[in-house]
């Protein structure tokens, strides 16, 4: 049984687009990545799996469990970290805890104080006290006290500091080797990167691209940096070019023996060839036509 199966799902906000026709299927026990920039369809795909918001047509899957029909046990099965959390003004901190433990009806205070410790939680501390990044702790703890089979979380690191994105990464580790799933909505794809095997991009409310990381960063492409004068007018397969003073850098898909004509007869005090980072390959895929290869 998958943890997450998507069939043709998508969403219409009146004449708006949501997501549309999207294709997805996460494994059991997989560190799964979600990429893809605000406003991309990360957050209504989310939210439309968990049955916040109702499906204009498609289906999906939940832990088995259908969307629409069984929402309610999709959430007792899942720990959910919204991309900004909001909570009851004038509650402490252990108040929030404890009220989402009982919406479970389990008793959570073992895991919930461990998991305090670590991200250096006050419990004491009345919500509207605390910072963006403290609300985010909160969120988290809400999200795994419980031991859920599943986590979602959206972007789940803004306004946490390096230290406690350490932590935090650390902890969504330990979950996982003990068979939880975890699906990871983000932007910052350094984060997909170091703890994600799979990942799929989201383009306009289209999955435009699934699979491993490793493969998803596969390319014929090289990021090349010239110092000094060469001539890259007539040069095909460039993109990103970025000119300095004296040094250029682009991305290059194009023949390397062409390339290699073209440096020969420029001035060049220093050459580097390298492979592109995610990022950079992210951006391909976001500025790429149908039909281009990458």
């Amino acid at each position: 049984m998958d943890a997450i199966n998507i069939r043709n799902l998508t969403k219409h906000y009146g004449k708006a687009r949501g997501i549309e026709q999207v294709n997805l299927t996460v494994a059991q026990g997989e560190f799964f990545g979600f990429i893809g920039p605000n406003g991309a369809g990360k957050s209504t795909t989310i939210r439309t799996l968990l049955g916040l918001i109702g499906p204009t047509s498609g289906s999906a899957a939940v832990c088995g469990l259908d969307i629409v029909k069984d929402k309610d046990k999709i959430l007792a099965q899942t720990g959910y970290l919204p991309s900004e959390a909001m909570f009851y003004a004038g509650m402490r901190v252990r108040d929030v805890l404890k009220l989402s433990a009982d919406l479970r009806r389990k008793d959570c205070r073992e895991t919930a104080s461990r998991l305090c410790q670590r991200l250096q939680l006050d419990t004491g501390r009345k919500v509207e006290e605390l910072s963006f990044g403290n609300r985010k702790k909160v969120g988290i703890v809400c999200a795994l006290q419980h031991d859920p089979k599943l986590l979602i979380l959206d972007e789940p690191t803004s306004g946490l500091d390096p230290l406690m994105q350490k932590e935090f990464f650390d902890i969504l580790r330990e979950q996982n080797k003990k068979g939880t799933t975890v699906f990871l909505s983000s932007h910052i794809l350094s984060e997909i990167q170091h703890n994600c095997a799979r990942a799929a991009i989201i383009r306009e409310g289209r999955i435009i691209a699934c699979d491993s990381v490793e493969a998803l960063s596969r390319t014929n492409a090289r990021r090349v940096t010239v110092h000094g004068s060469v001539d890259l007018d007539k040069l095909e397969g460039i993109r990103d070019r970025r000119d300095e003073p004296g040094v250029v850098s682009f991305l290059y898909y194009g023949n390397m023996d062409s390339l290699l004509q073209v440096l020969a007869a420029g001035r060049i005090s220093d050459l580097s060839v390298s492979e592109p980072d995610l990022e950079e390959i992210f951006m391909y895929y976001y500025e790429k036509k149908d039909g281009d290869r990458i």
